[in-house]
């Protein structure tokens, strides 16, 4: 039995709670609203963002952040990518030397393009940080339905340490050092999840997502390997996984927030709809300096930025690339002479 903090107390941090706990883990669960923390410790369920899933009694539930982390062998960190930055920086002060953060939000920083596992090491130095991604809807975990994810670290020795507190019958977790890609997968994959719903929203079918799922693989592929990130990790768990569930679940906000935006709804009133923090939303200008950054073509991703921040109807996004230049689809020239 290992000592565990979950940090954000969200649909994810909460379902991983659960199962920490039902792995047989002592559990604290952290959150810095004080109304939240006071429905989940009296009723022991996120009425609003995880119904139905009942957090094990022996679970605290506090809004105390030292509490939360004071001799813990493993910090989940779960907060939204908008609220990683300034949750580190409140987590140092409490955080020992090489204590061990497992992040396992998603997305890329629009000021400075790092990755969220990037600024906890920044913020927080001390620690040893690493990350938890693949396709794993919370509403599903919190029930016990098989999920399987990959972890990602610089040492096996801490992939393998992890791998075998999250592990349980219904949670598979594999081993990567790939971190970087893990990352970019996870958090390019919401931009394209925006799109699949946009399509859904306008009307399209079934040809129109599989086109958008499968073009965008790669270009997530093509930044990612520009980038320095490992090919296989995008045809993997937290790469093609991960996109093909968030574009296709009923469960996904990102898909959600797009299915509005095609139905007519502006980038902000999609938003309030939802009710959840949309990770696309805040990736998607950082995906574009990306591709500007490393002279790479993601014309999806393009077209999500002109729909979200330029009022660009979304019907005319998808007819721009339907009409876009011929191309091959591989580069390697292997036709017949």
């Amino acid at each position: 039995m290992k000592k565990i903090g979950v940090i954000g107390a969200g649909s994810w941090g909460t379902a991983l709670t659960w199962l920490l706990a039902n792995n047989g883990h002592e559990v604290t669960l952290w959150s810095i609203i004080k109304d939240e923390v006071k429905m989940l410790q009296e009723t022991r369920e996120h009425k609003t963002k995880l119904p139905g899933v009942k957090l094990q009694e022996d679970i605290q539930v506090t809004t105390d952040l030292e509490a939360a982390m004071k001799d813990k062998d493993v910090l989940v960190l779960a907060v939204p990518s908008p609220f990683t930055r300034s949750t580190s920086r409140m987590m140092k002060p409490f955080a020992t030397e090489g204590q061990l953060i497992v992040n396992v939000a998603k997305g890329v920083e629009e000021t400075t393009l790092l990755t969220l596992s990037e600024i906890v090491e920044e913020e927080i130095p001390q620690a040893q940080v690493a990350v938890l991604s693949g396709p794993s809807h919370a509403e599903e975990v919190g029930k016990g339905l098989p999920t399987t994810c990959v972890v990602g670290a610089r040492s096996r020795e801490t992939a393998e340490y992890l791998q075998s507190i999250f592990m349980s019958p219904v949670f598979r977790v594999y081993t990567s050092p790939d971190i970087l890609g893990i990352e970019l997968g996870a958090a390019l994959k919401n931009v394209i999840a925006l799109a699949a719903g946009v399509a859904d929203g306008l009307g399209y079918g079934d040809n129109t997502k599989a086109a958008l799922i499968t073009r965008g693989i790669a270009e997530i592929s093509r930044l990612g390997i520009a980038m320095g990130a490992k090919a296989e990790t995008f045809f993997g768990l937290s790469g093609i996984g991960d996109l093909i569930v968030t574009c296709a679940s009923v469960h996904s906000r990102n898909r959600k927030a797009g299915y509005l935006i095609g139905q007519g709804y502006t980038m902000q009133e999609a938003m309030d709809e939802v009710q959840m923090v949309v990770e696309g939303v805040y990736s998607a200008k950082a995906a574009l300096a990306l591709s500007q950054k490393y002279h790479v073509e993601m014309p999806i991703i393009v077209e999500v930025n002109k729909v979200l921040f330029e009022n660009k109807k979304a019907a005319d996004a998808v007819d721009g690339l339907m009409q876009r230049m011929k191309k091959d689809e591989i580069v390697a020239d292997l036709w017949e002479k």
